[in-house]
């Protein structure tokens, strides 16, 4: 379980990390096709600052599951992947609920299955 635990936290960091990409440096082509349901597609240019800021919060998120990685204490080490995949999840359901459904399937859900499987290890 510890192994899937660790795969878990890499996928969800890799993610964000392409959505700090997406969000601060393609919002107006990447973003404009992933979001294309959420946001009317003359909305990306002037949503293009708010967006690269989510982007930056995206990207702290993925620090926080890399330094997990780096925690030698596992009790530490625990609770800081479950403090980071917890707002990974708790910010998907939140995008689930004010964009689109499929935010939960591809940002909360993975996040979810982190939790349990590192709360399993």
């Amino acid at each position: 379980m510890e192994i899937l635990a660790k795969i878990l936290i890499v996928i969800v960091a890799i993610e964000h990390l392409y959505i700090l990409w997406m969000e601060m440096f393609a919002w107006e082509t990447k973003g404009k096709e992933v979001f294309k349901a959420a946001l009317p597609a003359e909305m990306f240019k002037p949503t293009k600052g708010l967006a690269a800021n989510q982007g930056l919060y995206n990207g702290f998120l993925a620090a926080g599951l890399i330094w997990s990685f780096l925690i030698e204490d596992p009790k530490w080490q625990t609770n800081v992947a479950l403090f980071f995949l917890s707002c990974v999840a708790i910010a998907g359901i939140y995008g689930a609920v004010s964009a689109t459904k499929k935010i939960f399937f591809v940002q909360a859900l993975p996040a979810i299955l982190g939790i349990v499987a590192v709360l399993l290890k």
